[in-house]
């Protein structure tokens, strides 16, 4: 086969020499050299921040609140030091302020943690209705490494989320406590409501009552008022009839004085008619009460009676008299002239006391106008009780159901809000506290920063190696072009040895990265078999290059290095470069050599191993073809064949 002899004929001229041998061993040890060694350096960078010095500040103060009514120190500075010294995330060192700036200045630590003084009060001032955010400090220094400053940040993230999960807990189990007071509250408002609404009850069957007692007092008020009008008025009538008695009474007994004297006259008189005069004078003593009760039963008033029984009495002092002047007379004459003077006597004391019983008279008529207005002071009173009795009855009528009302809603209340015991409160805040828990859950799992990074730098390894062949390398032979060999021949003959180079380049390189890195691929076998492939790909472009640029062609291939870099998404998802660079993502072969490196390593999928395998596959007849191209070109000397501008 012309191509197999063109290829053993190229790497017998390449390895006629000690040197020529040497120099092919480095260029097979190239891709490993560049992959393996920033493997190894890179392979588990989180593991060793231990080693990273960072610098602690703990300025903070602990203060004393008063929680459940306990008092308690909260010294959160500490405590976050202390676990970040227990940690090992990094290599702590506690130092004063101005040390930590002074370290960070000159390099001594790569950043410095401050702790500020007021950093427990503002935490504490969580449990308060004006609380503070605490602060941490984070002192950086990109001249000492912009990665610890970006891994600084991330473990001071950290710090924050778990000061913010106790934080949150402890207000949550604050909160919770309020509920729980004020459910205990809720349950005591509720029988209070509930007790309310029983004496309701009660107190409107006691203003019934009172309202009934009202309108009763009332009535009887009115009535009261109505009897002293008319005996205030009675009153009046008799002070108007007796006020000219005094002067009656003076008259009678001026007349009685001279029947006295009469009667010494008609003393002998007296003795004829005695027994008929004691029998009237009997008679009349006893109808006074006859009379008065016959007016009562023709229903006279009070008044007319008396001012008939005083006519009655005006004639019984006559009758009186008249008996006197018989029993006198039967008394013989000192008889009945001793008792006309008694009856003079008796005339002269009524004389006496009647200005009295006139004045008596007065003052009850003075007495009765007082209670007729006390009276209806009274009556108005008591109109104004039994209008505020109904009202009263009507707002307990209301009062009793909205009490009822209200007790259901404060039970319901009650209801709502959940009876929370001390450990369920604990739980209940330790999850608000921390209400999402992350289970990672991975399909694949690169397993270290080196070998998250391997297929991309695999794939830059493979670049190299298939570009430092062409050094010493001939893209096509000359002699073959010359002796019009066919061009496919001839193209595949060039691209043979340097491919069988990469086979041993994928060899070693996958041994080293395995064996001495540790990076053990899942499909160890698929790796290799695909590695082989993107060797002999990118061997076929550099070919090509070359065939066609010859010196210009070994600078594009470089170029093209850079730009599949940029493109291939190999540190970062390929969706973070600029847009405008999208479309040579999906064209330049390594983007798919990173994939399907990244599918065989991690244990992914088989179809896109098998889509990047066709696509690789695809550039690489490509490249072959183009330098087939190539070399039917190359049949013809040219000026610029014979002499080229550019040479390396």
């Amino acid at each position: 086969m012309i191509s197999v002899r063109l290829a053993i004929t190229e790497l017998r001229r390449i390895s006629a020499g000690r040197l020529p041998r040497l120099a092919i061993l480095a260029l097979v040890l190239v891709p490993t050299l560049y992959g393996g060694l920033y493997l190894y350096a890179n392979h588990d960078p989180y593991g060793r921040l231990a080693q990273v010095p960072a610098a602690l500040v703990v300025e903070d103060r602990p203060v004393t609140v008063d929680q459940d009514g306990r008092t308690t120190e909260v010294h959160a500075g500490r405590d976050v030091a202390d676990q970040l010294l227990d940690s090992g995330d990094f290599d702590w060192h506690e130092v004063s302020a101005s040390e930590a700036e002074q370290g960070v200045e000159n390099g001594t630590y790569d950043f410095a943690l401050t702790v500020p003084r007021d950093f427990s009060a503002a935490l504490a001032s969580s449990a308060r209705f004006d609380p503070e955010q605490a602060r941490l400090v984070m002192l950086t220094n990109d001249a000492n490494s912009y990665l610890s400053t970006t891994i600084a940040d991330q473990v001071t993230g950290k710090v924050r989320n778990a000061v913010a999960t106790q934080v949150s807990e402890q207000a949550a189990s604050t909160f919770l406590l309020g509920i729980a007071d004020t459910r205990s509250s809720l349950v005591d408002a509720a029988s209070g409501a509930q007790e309310l609404a029983d004496g309701a009850r009660q107190a409107r069957r006691g203003a019934r009552q009172l309202a009934q007692g009202a309108t009763e007092l009332n009535d009887g008020a009115q009535t009261l008022a109505d009897g002293a009008s008319r005996l205030d008025s009675g009153l009046g009538t008799l002070e108007s009839s007796t006020a000219n008695l005094p002067d009656q009474t003076r008259q009678l007994a001026d007349g009685a004085r001279q029947v006295a004297d009469g009667n010494q006259q008609l003393a002998g008189v007296g003795d004829d008619i005695a027994a008929a005069s004691r029998d009237v004078r009997t008679a009349y003593s006893g109808g006074r009460s006859d009379l008065n009760q016959r007016m009562q039963e023709l229903g006279l008033t009070a008044q007319q009676r008396r001012e008939v029984l005083q006519v009655y009495d005006d004639l019984g002092a006559t009758v009186r008299a008249a008996d006197d002047d018989v029993q006198g007379a039967a008394s013989q004459l000192d008889r009945l002239a001793a008792g006309a003077g008694e009856v003079a006597d008796g005339a002269e004391r009524l004389a006496a006391a009647s200005p009295r019983l006139a004045d008596g008279i007065a003052e009850a008529h003075d007495g009765s106008s007082d209670l007729a207005a006390g009276a209806d002071r009274l009556a108005t009173g008591a109109a104004a009780l039994d209008s505020g009795a109904a009202e009263l009855l009507d707002g307990l009528g209301e009062l009793a159901p909205g009490a009822r009302r209200l007790a259901s809603g404060l039970e319901a209340g009650v209801q709502r809000l959940p009876a929370v015991d001390e450990e369920t409160r604990n739980s209940v805040a330790s999850t608000i506290g921390d209400p999402v828990a992350i289970r990672d859950s991975s399909r694949t799992s690169a397993g270290s920063y080196g070998a998250g990074l391997a297929p991309f730098f695999l794939s830059l390894a493979t670049w190299i190696g298939g570009y430092v062949l062409f050094l010493i390398v001939r893209p096509l032979s000359r002699r073959a072009v010359a002796a019009r060999q066919g061009a496919v021949r001839v193209a595949f003959g060039g691209w043979l040895a340097p491919a069988l180079i990469g086979v041993v380049q994928m060899g070693v390189l996958l041994t080293v990265v395995a064996l001495a890195v540790g990076i053990e691929p899942r499909n160890a076998p698929g790796t290799l078999a695909f590695m082989l492939l993107v060797s002999a790909v990118f061997v076929a472009i550099v070919q090509m290059l070359n065939a066609w640029l010859g010196t210009a062609g070994q600078f594009l291939g470089l170029v093209l290095l850079v730009v599949q870099l940029v493109t291939a998404g190999g540190t970062f998802p390929w969706q973070t470069i600029p847009a405008p660079l999208y479309p040579l993502h999906h064209v330049l072969p390594m983007s798919y050599s990173v994939d399907g490196l990244r599918q065989l390593m991690y244990g992914g999928l088989d179809s896109l191993v098998l889509r990047d395998a066709l696509v690789l596959a695809c550039w690489g007849l490509a490249a072959l073809a183009l330098t087939a191209v190539a070399a039917r070109r190359q049949r013809r000397w040219t000026v610029a064949r014979i002499q080229p501008e550019l040479t390396l």
